[in-house]
Protein backbone atom coordinates (compact mmCIF):
# COMPACT_ATOMS: atom_id res chain seq x y z
CA UNK A 1 0.00 0.00 0.00
CA UNK A 2 1.36 3.39 -0.86
CA UNK A 3 -0.42 6.48 0.08
CA UNK A 4 -1.91 8.47 -3.30
CA UNK A 5 -3.91 11.77 -3.67
CA UNK A 6 -7.67 11.99 -3.27
CA UNK A 7 -9.85 13.89 -5.51
CA UNK A 8 -11.08 16.50 -3.62
CA UNK A 9 -12.30 20.11 -4.64
CA UNK A 10 -12.96 23.22 -2.29
CA UNK A 11 -15.21 22.70 0.43
CA UNK A 12 -16.90 26.18 0.32
CA UNK A 13 -18.58 24.91 -3.07
CA UNK A 14 -20.10 21.77 -0.97
CA UNK A 15 -21.47 23.74 1.53
CA UNK A 16 -23.15 26.36 -1.24
CA UNK A 17 -24.40 23.25 -3.24
CA UNK A 18 -25.81 21.75 0.34
CA UNK A 19 -27.16 25.46 0.34
CA UNK A 20 -28.86 25.19 -2.54
CA UNK A 21 -30.18 21.95 -2.31
CA UNK A 22 -31.97 22.43 1.00
CA UNK A 23 -33.09 25.54 0.07
CA UNK A 24 -34.96 23.96 -3.28
CA UNK A 25 -35.94 20.49 -1.11
CA UNK A 26 -37.81 23.13 1.24
CA UNK A 27 -39.70 24.84 -1.68
CA UNK A 28 -40.55 21.65 -3.33
CA UNK A 29 -42.20 20.57 -0.43
CA UNK A 30 -44.12 23.91 0.62
CA UNK A 31 -45.58 23.51 -3.25
CA UNK A 32 -46.33 20.18 -2.73
CA UNK A 33 -43.86 18.86 -4.91
CA UNK A 34 -42.84 16.12 -2.81
CA UNK A 35 -40.94 13.34 -5.04
CA UNK A 36 -38.36 16.63 -6.58
CA UNK A 37 -38.59 17.46 -2.60
CA UNK A 38 -37.11 13.94 -1.63
CA UNK A 39 -34.16 13.90 -4.62
CA UNK A 40 -33.09 17.39 -3.59
CA UNK A 41 -33.13 16.03 0.18
CA UNK A 42 -31.01 12.61 -0.81
CA UNK A 43 -28.86 14.94 -3.42
CA UNK A 44 -27.66 17.49 0.09
CA UNK A 45 -27.25 14.35 2.43
CA UNK A 46 -24.52 12.71 -0.26
CA UNK A 47 -23.03 16.16 -0.78
CA UNK A 48 -23.06 16.45 3.05
CA UNK A 49 -21.40 13.01 3.47
CA UNK A 50 -18.27 14.45 1.20
CA UNK A 51 -17.59 17.70 3.42
CA UNK A 52 -14.51 17.08 6.08
CA UNK A 53 -12.31 19.34 7.49
CA UNK A 54 -8.83 18.76 7.99
CA UNK A 55 -6.45 20.35 10.38
CA UNK A 56 -3.02 21.28 10.30
CA UNK A 57 -0.51 18.47 10.14
CA UNK A 58 -2.85 15.85 9.25
CA UNK A 59 -4.06 13.60 6.69
CA UNK A 60 -7.23 12.39 5.90
CA UNK A 61 -7.64 8.65 4.63
CA UNK A 62 -10.19 8.29 2.28
CA UNK A 63 -12.12 5.09 1.23
CA UNK A 64 -15.13 4.01 -0.45
CA UNK A 65 -16.81 0.81 0.60
CA UNK A 66 -12.98 -0.93 1.46
CA UNK A 67 -11.42 0.77 -1.61
CA UNK A 68 -8.76 3.00 -0.74
CA UNK A 69 -9.26 6.37 -2.91
CA UNK A 70 -6.16 8.02 -2.02
CA UNK A 71 -5.29 11.18 1.09
CA UNK A 72 -5.80 14.36 1.36
CA UNK A 73 -2.55 16.19 3.18
CA UNK A 74 -3.97 20.03 2.64
CA UNK A 75 -5.26 21.69 5.39
CA UNK A 76 -8.82 23.61 5.07
CA UNK A 77 -12.20 22.73 4.59
CA UNK A 78 -12.61 19.76 1.23
CA UNK A 79 -15.10 18.22 -0.64
CA UNK A 80 -14.37 14.72 -1.25
CA UNK A 81 -16.27 11.66 -3.15
CA UNK A 82 -19.41 11.26 -1.35
CA UNK A 83 -20.11 8.44 1.36
CA UNK A 84 -16.61 7.51 1.78
CA UNK A 85 -15.02 7.04 5.04
CA UNK A 86 -12.30 9.33 6.27
CA UNK A 87 -9.67 8.10 9.09
CA UNK A 88 -7.79 10.94 10.57
CA UNK A 89 -3.86 10.80 10.64
CA UNK A 90 -2.03 12.83 12.53
CA UNK A 91 1.59 13.56 10.45
CA UNK A 92 2.92 15.72 13.95
CA UNK A 93 6.40 15.15 15.11
CA UNK A 94 5.61 13.23 18.28
CA UNK A 95 7.94 11.08 21.11
CA UNK A 96 7.82 8.01 22.83
CA UNK A 97 9.56 7.51 26.05
CA UNK A 98 10.34 3.13 26.38
CA UNK A 99 10.08 1.91 29.68
CA UNK A 100 12.99 0.74 31.63
CA UNK A 101 13.42 -2.54 29.83
CA UNK A 102 15.85 -5.28 31.89
CA UNK A 103 18.06 -6.91 29.08
CA UNK A 104 21.64 -9.01 29.60
CA UNK A 105 24.48 -7.00 27.37
CA UNK A 106 26.34 -8.90 25.48
CA UNK A 107 28.79 -10.75 28.62
CA UNK A 108 25.38 -11.81 30.57
CA UNK A 109 24.82 -9.05 32.88
CA UNK A 110 21.77 -7.58 33.80
CA UNK A 111 21.57 -4.33 32.68
CA UNK A 112 17.84 -1.33 32.57
CA UNK A 113 17.76 0.65 29.45
CA UNK A 114 15.14 3.28 27.94
CA UNK A 115 14.82 5.10 25.06
CA UNK A 116 13.77 8.28 23.87
CA UNK A 117 12.21 7.98 20.17
CA UNK A 118 10.97 11.21 18.06
CA UNK A 119 8.97 9.74 15.04
CA UNK A 120 6.75 11.21 12.22
CA UNK A 121 4.51 9.45 9.91
CA UNK A 122 5.53 10.18 5.94
CA UNK A 123 3.01 7.77 4.66
CA UNK A 124 -0.73 7.70 6.19
CA UNK A 125 -1.63 4.69 3.73
CA UNK A 126 1.07 2.40 5.45
CA UNK A 127 -0.07 3.51 8.90
CA UNK A 128 -3.45 2.94 8.36
CA UNK A 129 -3.46 -0.24 6.14
CA UNK A 130 -0.57 -2.30 6.67
CA UNK A 131 -0.59 -2.20 10.34
CA UNK A 132 -3.65 -2.34 13.03
CA UNK A 133 -2.73 -0.08 15.25
CA UNK A 134 1.25 2.29 13.88
CA UNK A 135 1.29 3.74 17.51
CA UNK A 136 0.92 0.48 19.31
CA UNK A 137 3.24 -0.70 16.42
CA UNK A 138 5.97 2.46 17.28
CA UNK A 139 6.17 1.01 20.90
CA UNK A 140 6.79 -2.87 20.74
CA UNK A 141 8.96 -2.15 17.42
CA UNK A 142 11.13 0.55 19.73
CA UNK A 143 11.42 -1.87 22.72
CA UNK A 144 11.92 -4.96 20.58
CA UNK A 145 15.13 -2.45 18.49
CA UNK A 146 16.39 -1.72 22.17
CA UNK A 147 16.54 -5.08 23.14
CA UNK A 148 18.64 -6.28 20.32
CA UNK A 149 20.92 -3.41 20.10
CA UNK A 150 22.04 -3.67 24.22
CA UNK A 151 22.56 -7.24 24.00
CA UNK A 152 25.43 -7.02 21.48
CA UNK A 153 27.62 -5.09 23.10
CA UNK A 154 28.96 -4.20 27.00
CA UNK A 155 27.42 -1.84 29.59
CA UNK A 156 31.18 -1.23 30.41
CA UNK A 157 34.38 -2.11 29.11
CA UNK A 158 37.04 -3.69 31.24
CA UNK A 159 39.40 -4.58 28.60
CA UNK A 160 40.20 -3.48 25.19
CA UNK A 161 36.26 -3.54 23.73
CA UNK A 162 35.82 -1.01 20.89
CA UNK A 163 31.94 0.16 21.70
CA UNK A 164 30.25 -0.29 25.09
CA UNK A 165 26.51 1.42 25.75
CA UNK A 166 27.85 3.69 28.72
CA UNK A 167 30.93 4.87 26.47
CA UNK A 168 30.08 4.94 22.78
CA UNK A 169 26.55 6.67 23.51
CA UNK A 170 26.26 8.12 20.52
CA UNK A 171 27.29 5.67 18.36
CA UNK A 172 24.44 3.20 20.22
CA UNK A 173 22.14 5.92 19.53
CA UNK A 174 22.73 6.22 15.63
CA UNK A 175 22.80 2.34 15.57
CA UNK A 176 19.41 2.38 17.29
CA UNK A 177 17.99 4.70 14.95
CA UNK A 178 18.72 2.73 11.91
CA UNK A 179 17.33 -0.27 13.22
CA UNK A 180 14.00 0.96 14.18
CA UNK A 181 13.76 3.05 10.70
CA UNK A 182 14.00 -0.55 9.53
CA UNK A 183 11.48 -1.44 11.49
CA UNK A 184 9.10 0.80 11.28
CA UNK A 185 9.15 1.24 7.30
CA UNK A 186 6.32 -0.96 6.43
CA UNK A 187 4.05 1.38 8.84
CA UNK A 188 4.74 4.66 7.37
CA UNK A 189 6.82 5.88 10.11
CA UNK A 190 10.06 7.84 9.73
CA UNK A 191 12.49 7.68 12.93
CA UNK A 192 13.88 11.69 13.49
CA UNK A 193 15.93 10.43 16.77
CA UNK A 194 16.21 8.06 19.06
CA UNK A 195 18.17 8.72 22.34
CA UNK A 196 18.95 6.20 25.38
CA UNK A 197 17.13 8.29 28.77
CA UNK A 198 18.33 5.49 31.10
CA UNK A 199 21.46 3.08 31.52
CA UNK A 200 21.91 1.49 34.46
CA UNK A 201 23.07 -1.98 36.03
CA UNK A 202 20.38 -4.09 37.44
CA UNK A 203 19.37 -3.62 41.42
CA UNK A 204 20.70 -7.10 41.87
CA UNK A 205 24.40 -6.87 40.52
CA UNK A 206 24.74 -2.67 40.75
CA UNK A 207 27.02 -3.20 44.39
CA UNK A 208 29.36 -6.20 42.61
CA UNK A 209 29.69 -3.98 39.41
CA UNK A 210 30.65 -0.78 41.20
CA UNK A 211 33.17 -2.61 43.07
CA UNK A 212 34.24 -3.80 39.95
CA UNK A 213 34.95 -0.72 38.40
CA UNK A 214 36.97 1.25 41.72
CA UNK A 215 39.36 -2.12 41.60
CA UNK A 216 39.52 -1.08 38.09
CA UNK A 217 40.42 1.95 38.44
CA UNK A 218 42.66 1.59 41.15
CA UNK A 219 44.78 -0.88 39.39
CA UNK A 220 45.09 1.86 36.31
CA UNK A 221 46.12 4.35 38.64
CA UNK A 222 48.78 2.55 40.21
CA UNK A 223 50.11 1.37 37.26
CA UNK A 224 50.45 5.19 36.53
CA UNK A 225 52.38 5.64 39.93
CA UNK A 226 54.80 2.62 39.19
CA UNK A 227 55.63 3.87 35.77
CA UNK A 228 55.90 7.49 37.03
CA UNK A 229 58.27 6.07 40.50
CA UNK A 230 60.28 3.94 37.83
CA UNK A 231 61.18 7.19 35.99
CA UNK A 232 62.06 9.07 38.59
CA UNK A 233 64.31 6.52 40.39
CA UNK A 234 66.06 6.07 37.06
CA UNK A 235 66.59 9.67 36.52
CA UNK A 236 68.09 10.23 40.36
CA UNK A 237 70.34 7.24 39.91
CA UNK A 238 71.49 9.19 36.45
CA UNK A 239 72.04 12.66 37.67
CA UNK A 240 73.98 11.51 40.81
CA UNK A 241 76.33 9.57 38.64
CA UNK A 242 76.49 12.53 35.79
CA UNK A 243 76.97 15.02 38.16
CA UNK A 244 79.46 12.53 40.33
CA UNK A 245 77.65 13.71 43.53
CA UNK A 246 77.69 9.67 44.42
CA UNK A 247 79.23 6.33 43.40
CA UNK A 248 76.60 3.40 43.77
CA UNK A 249 77.74 0.49 43.15
CA UNK A 250 75.01 -2.27 42.34
CA UNK A 251 74.06 -2.58 45.69
CA UNK A 252 73.46 0.61 46.79
CA UNK A 253 71.56 1.53 43.45
CA UNK A 254 68.92 -1.34 44.23
CA UNK A 255 68.24 -0.07 47.73
CA UNK A 256 68.35 3.27 46.54
CA UNK A 257 65.56 2.43 43.85
CA UNK A 258 64.01 -0.08 46.57
CA UNK A 259 63.63 3.45 49.06
CA UNK A 260 62.54 5.55 46.48
CA UNK A 261 59.78 3.02 45.09
CA UNK A 262 58.15 2.43 48.25
CA UNK A 263 58.38 6.36 49.03
CA UNK A 264 56.79 6.94 45.54
CA UNK A 265 54.35 4.00 45.09
CA UNK A 266 53.16 3.68 49.03
CA UNK A 267 49.59 5.35 50.15
CA UNK A 268 51.06 6.68 52.68
CA UNK A 269 53.91 9.61 53.74
CA UNK A 270 56.84 7.97 53.99
CA UNK A 271 59.26 8.05 57.77
CA UNK A 272 62.66 9.06 57.06
CA UNK A 273 64.59 7.55 59.14
CA UNK A 274 68.30 9.25 59.53
CA UNK A 275 71.37 7.60 60.29
CA UNK A 276 73.44 9.28 63.18
CA UNK A 277 76.25 6.75 63.48
CA UNK A 278 77.55 5.95 66.46
CA UNK A 279 78.59 8.53 68.89
CA UNK A 280 81.07 6.57 71.03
Amino acid sequence: MKENNARHINGFLGVLLFVVFIGAAVFSLINQIIPLGIVLVLLAVLVASGITVIQPNQAVVVTFFGRYLGSIRSSGLFLTVPLTLRKTVSLRVRNFNTKKLKVNDVEGNPIEIAAVVVFKVVDSAKAVFDVDNYEEFVEIQSETAIRHVATKYPYDTFENVEITLRGNAEEVSNELSVELQDRLEVAGVKVMEARLTHLAYSTEIASAMLQRQQATAIVSARQKIVEGAVGMAQMAIQQLEEKEILELDEERKVAMVNNLMVAIVSDRAAQPVINTGSLY
